[in-house]
C-alpha cells in the first residue's frame, strides 16, 4: 500500500478538481493532449536532472501531482515520491496506480494545497514538480516561493503553467476576437479551463528574485492546438509528437506552446 493520505485543510479559494476527476482522466490524460504533455516532461527531466538513469535513489516533490503520471515514472526508475494534491479523488487513482505498477513502497500520498507546504515539514527535496497548478491559483508569486524553498542544494525545480500568451494567440486563429478584446474573461469558467493563465513576462520576473537558474525552457503543444485538420492529433500522432519534441526548445515555438515547461535548479548567489 502506498503511505497514507494526510488530511490537511483547504483555507484558500483556489481550484479543486475533485469532481472532475473522471474527466481529467478520460479528457486529458488519455488523449493526444496528454500523452504529448508527459512525453515532453519525460523528455526534459532525463535531459537535465543529472541523476536520472543512475543507479541511486533520491527525493521527489510532485505538487498537485494529481493522478500520478509522472510520479509513477520516478518511481519506477527507484526515486521516493511524495505526492500531494488538493483532491482525494485524484490521490485514490494514484494509488490505485501506484500499486498496480508494484512501486507503492516509493509512493507517500499527502491530501493538501500546495499552500500547505510550510505546514507539513516536509524537508527539501532533490526534485520539486509543479504542473498545471499555477494557474488555478489566487497567490501565483507566493506559490513559486513555497516551491524553491523546498528544493535541497542544487535540487532541479520542474515548473509548467498555462501560458497566456498562447491562449491569446490560439484565439486570434481561431477568430474569436471579441474574446481577445475583452481580455480572455468570460462571465462563466469552462470546467477544465483554467482560471488564471500567466503572462511569461510575469513568470520570468517572479523567477528572476529566487535562488534559481534556469535550464531550459520548452512549449507543450506548440503544434497540436494549432492544426486546421484536429483529427490528425489522433491520426498521425507520431509525427506531431516528433516535430514537437523537435522544434518546441527553440523560438518562436517554444513561446507559442499552450503550456511552457521551464527546467530550472537551486542557485545561490553570494
Amino acid at each position: 500500500m502506498a503511505k497514507h493520505i494526510q488530511r490537511t485543510l483547504n483555507r484558500n479559494e483556489d481550484r479543486n478538481f475533485s469532481e472532475l476527476t473522471g474527466k481529467f482522466k478520460n479528457n486529458i490524460y488519455g488523449t493526444s493532449k496528454g500523452k504529448l504533455r508527459e512525453a515532453v516532461l519525460q523528455r526534459d527531466l532525463i535531459q537535465h536532472v543529472s541523476w536520472l538513469g543512475v543507479d541511486c535513489e533520491k527525493t521527489v516533490l510532485d505538487v498537485g501531482g494529481g493522478q500520478g503520471q509522472l510520479a509513477m515514472f520516478l518511481a519506477q526508475q527507484g526515486h521516493h515520491v511524495t505526492l500531494i494534491d488538493i483532491s482525494k479523488e485524484m490521490l485514490v487513482q494514484a494509488q490505485t496506480q501506484a500499486e498496480a505498477l508494484g512501486v507503492s513502497d516509493r509512493i507517500t500520498l499527502i491530501h493538501a494545497p500546495l499552500q500547505a507546504l510550510p505546514d507539513l515539514n516536509l524537508g527539501q527535496f532533490d526534485l520539486v514538480l509543479c504542473h498545471a497548478v499555477l494557474e488555478w491559483l489566487t497567490e501565483q508569486q507566493q506559490a513559486l516561493k513555497l516551491l524553491s524553498d523546498r528544493l535541497t542544494t542544487e535540487g532541479y525545480l520542474s515548473l509548467m503553467y498555462y501560458n497566456r500568451a498562447a491562449q491569446r494567440m490560439a484565439n486570434m486563429v481561431y477568430g474569436n476576437f471579441d474574446y481577445v478584446l475583452n481580455g480572455l474573461q468570460v462571465k462563466q469558467k469552462v470546467g477544465l479551463s483554467p482560471n488564471r493563465p500567466l503572462e511569461p513576462d510575469d513568470v520570468n520576473s517572479w523567477l528572476s528574485a529566487l535562488p534559481l537558474q534556469k535550464l531550459s525552457q520548452s512549449g507543450v503543444r506548440c503544434f497540436h492546438d494549432y492544426l486546421r485538420e484536429p483529427d490528425k492529433a489522433n491520426s498521425q500522432f507520431d509525427a506531431l509528437l516528433a516535430l514537437e519534441l523537435k522544434y518546441n526548445q527553440q523560438e518562436p515555438y517554444a513561446s507559442l506552446g499552450r503550456y511552457t515547461h521551464l527546467m530550472m535548479q537551486y542557485h545561490h548567489t553570494i
